[in-house]
């Protein structure tokens, strides 16, 4: 479980719903008419753009910002040197015995043992990586959206209300409340979209680009076992994928 997702986004509310509670009343900012314009209106136009199976698999991928987490970098490029390590001493079929949690990486793994062309191998996890990478994105795209709508449909919820307002300006008492009323929308629409659909958007896109990245250093690790490269030179064609200060890191501990 992601705990900077978690914190993240319930803490940006609970400051928010504090700010609120300790300021005054918090029956004022509840209302329903107002959250049916942000959230229903939002989620409608979002329909507009978005087929209703993608928008509803946004919410499956949404579960990546949550629950996923991602193998290190590090850990995998010491698992494929393992790997490279076996496959040099006994050959491809001495990793039939090895057990590989990653599921990308078993996958190419088997289909090396099964002597298939490197070149189809490559062409084929390339492939789903491109498959996979498109799947997330659109999850990212329709919370995005949602952030686009979201602010949008506040303040035509905004209008609305002022509009309902000045057809009542007999009653000067209940110009205040009404303006109160009509402002509800356009704060629902600022959270919505900046402490929940945007962030969540933003966390997507980083567990993908995350993805990408580790599938493509597979990749390599897979391409390099069936040319039966030395490990240390598979070692250090995949450290390109770590960022610098790992790299580093890494250099430090061969050295000791």
């Amino acid at each position: 479980m992601d705990i900077a997702t978690l914190l993240g986004m319930f803490g940006a509310l609970g400051v928010i719903i504090a700010a609120i509670v300790f300021g005054g009343s918090a029956g004022g900012f509840v209302d329903i008419p107002s959250l049916l314009i942000v959230v229903g209106g939002g989620t409608f136009a979002n329909l507009v753009k978005f087929p209703l199976d993608q928008t509803l698999g946004a919410f499956k991928v949404a579960s990546r910002a949550f629950f996923h987490k991602p193998t290190s970098s590090l850990q995998l490029i010491t698992e494929c040197v393992e790997l490279a390590g076996i496959a040099r001493k006994e050959g491809l079929l001495g990793l039939e015995s090895q057990e590989i949690t990653n599921e990308f990486l078993n996958k190419g793994v088997q289909m090396a043992i099964d002597g298939h062309d490197p070149a189809f191998v490559k062409r084929l996890l390339n492939k789903e990586i491109n498959l996979t990478i498109e799947r997330q994105e659109m999850g990212e795209a329709v919370f995005r959206g949602f952030g686009d709508s979201a602010p949008a449909m506040g303040m035509i919820g905004t209008l609305v209300g002022l509009v309902q307002m000045m057809s009542n300006m007999s009653d000067p008492k209940a110009i205040g409340p009404a303006m109160a009323v009509a402002l509800l929308t356009t704060l629902y629409g600022a959270v919505l979209a900046n402490a929940v659909a945007l962030p969540m958007a933003d966390k997507l896109n980083f567990r993908t680009q995350e993805e990408r990245r580790n599938r493509h250093l597979i990749l390599e690790a897979v391409d390099g076992i069936q040319e039966g490269l030395n490990p240390r030179v598979l070692e250090s064609l995949l450290s390109t994928y770590l960022p610098d200060n790992a790299r580093d890191k890494e250099e430090k501990a061969e050295e000791a």
